[in-house]
């Protein structure tokens, strides 16, 4: 098997915002309860959160619950002796990392693409000169209306990123667009905006999750993975300015913000999208835990649980994939994963010498606290078959970023 490991980019401390200042913004909309749910995970990634506040928004969520959450004083009155003597604007404007304005209402939108100062969160938008993310949120005719349309066209050309509201049922009851989008999702977008963009126009290619090989209608044969090394690896990968497209396996984990998706089950199908896709890419990272074998023959009918017999599945052996591609190599990246339980570095050697592999990380799947189900990994990088670098055990969105680095040393050695 192909396989790399798993790892839940949602829960748990990684630190991606350590030592990050994030000022937040909130408007005057439903979602603001969501707000508090963003500073506790802002917080959770290591970061100072400060939180400003429209006097809308203190209708939907008091500022005493931001306070307590944020642990630093809320932002209201432009007027305020306290803000002013010791924030204010421009000082809170020159704190943060990065301006956050989730909710963003549609009045908001038109002030900031106006130049309209009328308050003390918008007043710091003038003021502003770090990365600025909105999150978008309102009903879906306002939403569609020209004139929000308009304003966000405009934001968006000043380097505003946006990250557009979700679908489904809003708080008047309609269905549409419009709605806050969750807040897992504006993390990532203000975590990509504090990463460097050192892998902007790099086109990669990342394969993650288990592949499924149907025995009949209901049952499959299928392995441990998860799909957690290869989606990190595309989340870290996007961050960093990287065009990603992934091909998953069957997993349950979110999407990446900025990744194209594209979903297969078996060995075959995996094959076949990789042989589509790698002609416009420049690297492929082979983390997916790839069937060896499948069923010879797929039974049409679910065999039923009081047949007498015992059954026997013949297999047979899935196309290698690394071995198929290997004639569309050219000068791109090459790298793969040896999941193995013993012999771990010469197991690896052996599968980058076989598969012509620039780049091979080698993981021990064995143990419960790394490899596959567990939020932890470690391993080793081999380069050309020689000891790259160790990597102690440590959340696999950490190890991501360190494979992307080794990844991009050799992608500069190879391009000179």
């Amino acid at each position: 098997m192909e396989g790399g490991g798993d790892m839940h980019m949602k829960n748990g401390k990684t630190g991606q915002l350590t030592g990050k200042n994030v000022l937040l913004g909130v408007t005057g909309g439903i979602g603001a309860y969501k707000a508090a749910q963003l500073v506790r995970d802002l917080q959770r990634e290591g970061a100072q959160v400060s939180v400003v506040m429209t006097e809308s928004a203190t209708r939907f969520i008091s500022p005493l619950t931001m306070e307590t959450l944020s642990g630093n004083p809320v932002g209201l009155d432009m007027f305020s002796l306290t803000e002013e003597r010791t924030i204010g604007h421009i000082d809170r404007a020159g704190w943060a990392d990065v301006f956050l304005v989730a909710p963003a209402t549609a009045n908001f939108l038109g002030k900031a693409a106006g130049g309209i100062a009328d308050d003390l969160l918008t007043t710091i938008t003038l003021a502003i000169t770090c990365p600025v993310v909105i999150a978008p949120a309102m009903n879906s005719r306002m939403w569609a209306h020209p004139a929000v349309m308009q304003n966000l066209k405009a934001l968006v050309q000043r380097g505003v990123h946006v990250v557009s509201p979700g679908e489904g049922e809003l708080a008047c009851g309609e269905q549409g667009t419009g709605r806050l989008a969750e807040p897992e999702l504006i993390l990532e977008e203000v975590i990509a905006n504090l990463r460097d963009r050192d892998l902007s126009g790099i086109r990669v290619l990342i394969t993650a999750g288990p592949t499924r090989e149907a025995v009949d209608p209901v049952r499959f044969i299928s392995n441990r993975s998860s799909g957690r090394m290869g989606y990190a690896l595309a989340t870290a990968a996007t961050r960093r300015g990287a065009r990603v497209t992934l091909i998953s396996g069957p997993v349950e984990i979110s999407v990446p913000v900025t990744a194209e998706i594209k979903k297969v089950a078996t060995a075959r199908e995996m094959l076949t999208a990789i042989e589509e896709i790698l002609p416009e890419t420049d690297w492929l990272i082979m983390a997916a835990a790839v069937a060896d074998f499948a069923p010879a023959k797929v039974l049409k009918d679910k065999v039923k649980k009081g047949t007498k017999q015992e059954l026997t599945l013949q297999l047979s052996r899935n196309p290698d994939i690394l071995e198929a591609v290997r004639s569309l190599k050219g000068d791109r990246l090459f790298l793969g994963f040896a999941a193995e339980t013993r012999d771990l570095v010469e197991n690896a050697r052996k599968k980058a010498h076989d598969k012509n592999l620039d780049l091979i990380v080698a993981n021990d799947v064995s143990g419960k606290e790394t490899g596959f189900e567990s939020d932890e990994n470690s391993g080793v990088i081999l380069d050309q078959g020689e000891l790259a670098e160790e990597i102690p055990r440590m959340p696999k969105i950490q190890m991501a970023e360190k494979i992307l680095d080794t990844a991009l040393k050799k992608w500069k050695a190879k391009k000179r």
